[in-house]
């Protein structure tokens, strides 16, 4: 209960400092009411309603209880987040403040809580929110283990930094043992087998006949193995110590190990994709579906960006040069290391890249609101990019397709046809149901004639003037018409006349 407040000087260092003084503090507010929590899974559930912005029974029950509902001056409850304080204003009657004073008030609580309430003390108040905000923070950390995007992103992140590593280890390898065998250089292409080969041959000197078949195991190749061979006695390498040559095997052997782990590591990659994104990784591949979720963030944010966004995902810096200098926006982002633009020709890719963007869009939204992981959507975009991509480069629509086209034309026929009857059946038997109305024989004609006589009586009685006479016979002779004419003109003349004089003496005046 706050006694009095000082709202004018509220920001002034003086008024701040009389918080921290609990004397002070004691002065202007006092407990009312205290209610602890039942146990740590009770204050957590408060905690978790507090913070989603609902009002929990708890805090319901101990408001109605405590707040005076009746007395001279309403009572003004105080509550620092505005999102809890529109809730309660919905569910009590009483009058609910926000902001200014109430800031304040809520920062001497806190400092003063645990001398307010008897009992309690400031290691105990201490230790029971540390308690609380770790369980808060576990509870929302809270998900599907099997179904962890996190995973993906690391997995991902550390596969392009090996692809860094091995390379500039292996260019390492090259360089130190080319100095005793430069020859190798040219016959062996690739890293990995390479440091396999340095790690194997050791001293080029030490090689004979014997050790071909273990050339063979690592090169897969005969011709290339006896080149190697044939290399060796040759060769133009200076001579190493052996020293030396420990070394560059036990590094050598290291960057073997690298190469091992990095396809494990890619193994675990596909089978983490295709518990996340199965449709995704159908659709786009692996890797490249990986680094698309590490890009955004998250499946969740892959999932909220629009087709547009996921085109150029990976080109922000493209973009925003193009836009600066007013050039031509990129067409592609990450996407571009997909097997689809790679097939493409040149004018269609940036066709297939929007068109692909948005069936990635569909995938990365069905893996990531769909409970059971499959890879059945994946499967068919595929092969609704595949057919796309046909068509783009060879103009040739799709036999399913076409089928697919006659069928709906045929539907639209028989349905037209249909139309057409129901309206032929619905005309004619209007027709039947006038002809029924209508009554038969000579009378029937009579009074369809009678009726054809009023409407012409009635649009020449629309045509006279309202001076004609009311009882005026129906069939009238058009010698009397004329005469009426007449007589209509020669009333009308008297009036026309005297406006003559007048205009002259205006014509006078004005002369």
């Amino acid at each position: 209960a706050v006694k009095e407040v000082e709202e004018i000087g509220m920001l002034l260092p003086q008024v701040e400092a009389s918080v921290l003084s609990l004397g002070k503090f004691n002065s202007m507010v006092s407990l009312a009411a205290f209610f602890p929590f039942k146990s740590a899974q009770a204050a957590l559930e408060n905690m978790n309603a507090i913070s989603e912005g609902m009002v929990h029974a708890d805090l319901k029950l101990f408001l109605e209880t405590n707040l005076p509902q009746s007395g001279k001056k309403k009572s003004v409850l105080g509550v620092s987040d505005a999102k809890i304080g529109a809730a309660l204003q919905e569910e009590l009657s009483s009058s609910i403040q926000t902001g200014g004073v109430v800031a304040e008030i809520t920062r001497g609580l806190r400092l003063h809580f645990h001398s307010l309430v008897k009992g309690l003390t400031a290691l105990a108040a201490s230790k029971a929110q540390l308690g609380l905000g770790h369980s808060y923070s576990r509870a929302k950390v809270k998900f599907n283990v099997n179904r962890v995007d996190n995973m993906i992103i690391q997995s991902i992140a550390l596969l392009d930094q090996l692809d860094k590593d091995i390379n500039t280890f292996s260019m390492r390898v090259r360089e130190w043992y080319g100095y005793h065998f430069p020859e190798l250089i040219k016959i062996v292409s690739d890293n990995s087998m390479y440091c396999r080969l340095a790690q194997l041959i050791g001293n080029r000197k030490e090689l004979s006949e014997e050790s071909l078949e273990s050339l063979e195991e690592v090169v897969m190749d005969s011709a290339k193995a006896q080149a190697i061979l044939d290399a060796s006695r040759s060769s133009m390498g200076m001579d190493i110590s052996p020293i030396d040559l420990i070394n560059i095997e036990r590094f050598s052997s290291r960057v073997v190990s690298l190469a091992a782990y990095r396809l494990e590591l890619q193994e675990y990659l596909r089978s983490k994709m295709s518990q996340v994104a199965p449709n995704l990784a159908a659709l786009i591949g692996e890797v490249v579906g990986a680094r698309l979720i590490s890009h955004a963030g998250s499946l969740t944010n892959l999932a909220k960006y629009p087709a547009s966004t996921v085109q150029i995902l990976g080109a922000e810096k493209a973009l925003f040069r193009a836009l600066k200098t007013r050039g031509n926006t990129p067409k592609y982002g990450l996407i571009f290391h997909s097997t689809f633009i790679g097939r493409a020709a040149a004018k269609n890719k940036g066709r297939i890249s929007r068109y692909l963007a948005n069936k990635c869009t569909i995938a990365s939204r069905i893996d990531c609101f769909s409970e059971l992981p499959t890879s059945v959507f994946g499967d068919k975009l595929r092969e609704q990019v595949e057919e796309r991509l046909s068509f783009y480069e060879t103009g040739d629509v799709p036999r399913k397709n076409v089928d697919v086209m006659k069928e709906a034309l045929k539907e639209v026929k028989e349905d037209n046809t249909l139309k057409k009857k129901k309206k032929k059946k619905q005309a004619a038997e209007e027709m039947e149901a006038q002809a029924e109305e209508a009554p038969s024989g000579e009378n029937g004609e009579e009074t369809s004639a009678k009726k054809k006589k009023k409407r012409k009586a009635e649009s020449e009685e629309v045509e006279e003037a309202p001076d004609a006479e009311d009882g005026a016979e129906e069939t009238e002779t058009p010698a009397k018409k004329k005469k009426k004419r007449k007589s209509e003109a020669m009333d009308t003349q008297p009036e026309e006349t005297p406006e003559t004089p007048v205009t002259e003496k205006k014509k006078k005046k004005k002369k």
